[in-house]
């Protein structure tokens, strides 16, 4: 039944890509020898698809901020019983979660692996909604939106979001709010996941002690005969510039978050794997635990080792963003930036470079030890309409002058928020 199959050695372990019939994605990544397997199911589909248009449709279909996630928590209830306590008797550890442009469902087990991706393929493909179970769920969710509103590293996320971007719904909290989730209807969650809960719009990823061929036929057995769906998702147009420089919120906190975002044009189109590749050559360069830039802030004890950086990017929203705890967020902001400065007026030099590059390859083979990893990363990666193992590849062979004209386009100093999340002080109270 499969249209394509793919194989492609990778050390001492292999991948297998099958494109089935419907439209799905499957991923098997053979890791022999190992305990634990772990199994993610996904859609293309998360808290920013609010705006979107079936190709049979006359009209444009709105829905409520929040509607991805309360689809997620929902479809683990059925008529015959909760996922939970189907997981419960295998012995497999469960859960899924809801990001801007995904929703996965997932588990990890040591044992009795295919009754648990039997139960993850039933429920996920068997959607049970009525208009009590939606409104009861209403609570439990408006409970997590307030419970969140009250955590500081999620404020100062959100705060930094709604800093940099005027339109794009990135900037609306992936549960919504408790108005928001008021308006969601049985209704509405149908038609939902009748849009995106389609082959076409899904990939399953597997990794671990499994045999392909078993798994494979097992998963075809059980997939149920949906049409794929053309969609086409509607994004406000979004300004290049920022809406303020600097936002600030008070919490009961020792020390000081905060979070620094440099905002990019982006498109709905996503980038490929070569400019995803160098820009974590920069970044690495940038952050890593033997940059320059970490070191002077530690010196100066304006951070500590919760400093990160990360590429957030995403259809219609692009951006790199450092974080960390710091006693002087503001002064660890102008450091970071007169950083990002030199390294625009001096350009990456070839040792610098070829340091970084080692250390990213490094990195990314080192993650290929956990089949969590491993099947997240696919995951992502095939969602983005990119491939894992061309990452890697191109890694390997990224130069200098791409990272250097890949650093031309990014890193605005000019063009940046600051969000902080500050202590309480007596004043304050």
């Amino acid at each position: 039944k499969r249209q394509a199959s793919v194989k492609v050695l990778y050390l001492e372990c292999w991948q297998e890509k099958a494109e089935h019939e419907s439209g799905l994605n499957i991923y098997i990544y053979e890791k022999k020898g190992y305990n634990s397997t772990y199994a993610t199911y996904g859609t293309s589909y998360g808290s920013i698809n609010t705006k979107f248009k079936v190709q049979n449709d006359n009209d444009i279909t709105q829905v409520p901020a929040g509607i991805a996630h309360y689809l997620e928590h929902k479809l683990f209830e059925s008529e015959d019983g909760d996922a939970f306590a189907k997981y419960a008797a295998t012995g497999a550890s469960a859960n899924a979660y809801t990001s801007f442009d995904k929703t996965c469902y997932l588990f990890s087990c040591t044992q009795n692996f295919e009754e648990s991706l039997k139960i993850l393929l039933e429920f996920v493909n068997s959607p049970y909604f009525t208009e009590k179970t939606v409104q009861k769920e209403q609570g439990i969710i408006g409970q997590e939106i307030r419970m969140y509103d009250d955590d500081p590293n999620w404020r100062v996320t959100f705060n930094l979001l709604q800093a940099m971007y005027h339109n794009h719904p990135v900037k609306i909290d992936i549960a919504g709010t408790v108005e928001s989730i008021s308006k969601i209807t049985a209704e509405k969650l149908y038609k939902c996941y009748n849009t995106f809960y389609t082959p076409n719009n899904m990939a399953i990823c597997i990794c671990g002690n499994v045999n392909t061929e078993k798994t494979l036929s097992l998963i075809e057995s059980l997939l149920t005969n949906k049409k794929p769906c053309n969609v086409k998702n509607i994004f406000p147009e979004e300004p290049e510039s920022i809406v303020k420089k600097r936002v600030e919120q008070k919490f009961e906190i020792s020390v000081p978050l905060f979070q620094l975002g440099f905002k990019e044009p982006a498109s709905s189109t996503r980038l490929d794997v070569k400019k995803i590749a160098q820009t974590g050559i920069i970044l690495e360069i940038l952050s890593s635990r033997s940059s320059p830039l970490y070191n002077k802030l530690l010196k100066n004890n304006l951070a500590n080792t919760s400093f990160d950086c990360e590429y957030f990017e995403g259809p219609g929203y692009s951006s790199i963003i450092f974080s960390g705890e710091s006693n002087n967020p503001d002064l660890a902001s102008e450091i970071i930036k007169e950083e990002v400065n030199k390294l625009h007026h001096h350009k990456i030099d070839e040792k610098t470079f070829k340091l970084a590059k080692r250390s990213l390859y490094g990195k990314v083979l080192a993650s290929l030890n956990s089949t969590a990893n491993i099947a997240n990363t696919l995951i992502s990666f095939a969602f983005s309409n990119r491939e894992f193992f061309e990452y890697i590849d191109y890694i390997s062979k990224c130069t200098i002058d791409d990272v250097n004209q890949r650093l031309s386009e990014q890193l605005n100093t000019e063009n940046c928020s600051l969000s902080i999340v500050s202590p309480i002080s007596k004043g304050d109270k």
